[in-house]
């Protein structure tokens, strides 16, 4: 049986291990042609600020701050944000946990969650989504990343246990929190990349306020 790790545990997990992290995955150019494609044309389609929802080390927020858009970042590990802070200069990173963030409700335009919410325990992961959506406008949009497979099935990440999700099912949990998903895609990896787990990404935007009645 797979311990759902608390927020501090995390942080500890990904403080010790930043520096490998960063090392093999912490600038833009090591990520996938595909994966930067996609997220590329979501941040083009999206107006308003910009929030990479679990940053890491930052080169995904200074990806999606160019002339059009305004990006910040909030991550667990100090860290990662300290490295992100000296890298990318003039963009705000801040530490804290996705599930209480400190932002107004209705504060960005968009929120990327990429492979940002695979540790979370499945039980806890609705309330997360909420938490997202509450700082999203609405009519904004979410897009996320994480290993597809079976929903809720545990696995042995490098630093830290994760959880496979199906598009089905984050669609579901995703319309709980008032979130219509719109796109989704999977894909098997190639051979060159760093996990050989099958990748997913979902899109979603938010509802409107129901009308007065």
């Amino acid at each position: 049986m797979t311990v759902p790790m608390t927020d501090s545990a995390l942080a500890a997990a990904y403080d010790a291990r930043a520096a490998e992290y960063i090392d093999r995955l912490g600038d833009i150019a090591q990520m996938e042609t595909a994966d930067r494609a996609l997220i590329a044309a979501w941040r083009d389609a999206t107006d308003g600020p910009l929030l990479d929802a679990g940053s890491g080390p930052g080169h995904w927020t200074a990806f999606l701050s160019d002339e059009h858009h305004e990006a910040c970042g909030i991550d667990l590990s100090a860290q990662f944000v300290a490295s992100a802070k000296g890298r990318h200069p003039g963009i705000r990173f801040e530490v804290g946990s996705l599930r209480e963030m400190p932002y107004p409700d209705d504060a960005f335009g968009g929120v990327l969650a990429w492979y940002s919410l695979i540790h979370t325990a499945p039980d806890d992961l609705p309330e997360m989504i909420d938490e997202l959506a509450r700082v999203l406008r609405p009519g904004g949009s979410i897009l996320i990343g994480y290993f597809d497979g079976s929903s809720r099935v545990p696995f042995a990440h490098a630093v830290a246990p994760a959880y496979f999700w199906s598009a089905e099912e984050l669609t579901r949990m995703l319309a709980g929190a008032g979130l219509d998903a719109v796109g989704s895609e999977r894909r098997e990896r190639a051979p060159r990349e760093p996990s050989t787990r099958a990748h997913g990404a979902i899109i979603a935007t938010r509802r409107p306020p129901s009308p007065a009645t």
